[in-house]
């Protein structure tokens, strides 16, 4: 019955979106939302994030700066960089590698870039996180990623990467927006709304279980906590948060 009604609104809400759909079917959308309308939202997105998520991102972050080699220099990668909404929680110094694979966020990273002189910039590499054989074997001490994992190809396949990147003793952080449980009434509605929202949003998934990845992966130590987003009214409230040690 659940199933039923799941489809149910499903497709209501594919009528709602139906000129989209149709951009779809004639090859006009996807370039519209890679190159305008998915840039534009996040930029956006991401000072709404920010301001609601500050607390969180300082905590997450707070311990960066333990995990510096033997020189004391932090080099850090970030898989997904976008717009760089990251940069302001991380410590002064330190020496960022950007990756991502769309060029079209390149305004907002510039402005966050100008804005973070506390960085280090070091490269930024246009890559997915599944493939990262520009970055050398055990080479840095901290990986970031944030609202990325949503929407790759493979998870297995990004932490195998960041696995591979990191030094030993380095830290994995987290940031990602999951399922809920599946009793509430916030996963009966990540359901219907996921195949809609997968198109208009670029590829992100409403519903992976991100955590049993992250469980399932070759880390030594993982410190992960599932919290609820106060972005109130939006199919994407639950995340889990942390860092995981290789």
């Amino acid at each position: 019955m659940a199933k039923a009604v799941i489809l149910f609104l499903r497709v209501g809400v594919q009528l709602l979106a139906l000129p989209i759909y149709l951009l779809s079917f004639l090859g006009i959308w996807n370039p519209f939302c890679k190159k305008i309308f998915f840039p534009f939202f996040i930029e956006k997105f991401t000072a709404t994030y920010n301001q609601r998520m500050s607390e969180q991102k300082q905590e997450l972050f707070r311990n960066l700066q333990e995990f510096a080699g033997p020189s004391g220099e932090l080099t850090l990668l970030e898989i997904g960089t976008g717009t760089g909404a990251n940069f302001q929680f991380y410590p002064p110094g330190c020496k960022l590698t950007c990756t991502d694979t769309d060029l079209h966020f390149q305004r907002g990273l510039s402005r966050s870039t100008a804005q973070n002189q506390h960085l280090q910039f070091q490269r930024f590499l246009v890559a997915p996180g599944e493939d990262l054989s520009q970055v050398a074997d055990n080479s840095v001490d901290a990986v970031i990623c944030t609202l990325v994992l949503c929407s790759v190809q493979s998870i297995e396949g990004v932490l195998k990467e960041v696995l591979r990147v990191l030094r030993p003793g380095g830290a994995f952080y987290f940031l990602e927006h999951v399922a809920a449980d599946h009793s509430s009434w916030s996963y009966f509605w990540q359901q219907v709304y996921n195949p809609t929202w997968k198109l208009v949003f670029n590829g992100c998934c409403l519903t992976r279980e991100t955590w049993k990845n992250l469980e399932q992966a070759k880390f030594s130590e993982i410190k992960l906590r599932h919290i609820h987003a106060p972005l109130y009214w939006t199919p994407v409230q639950s995340h889990v948060i942390g860092y995981a040690i290789k």
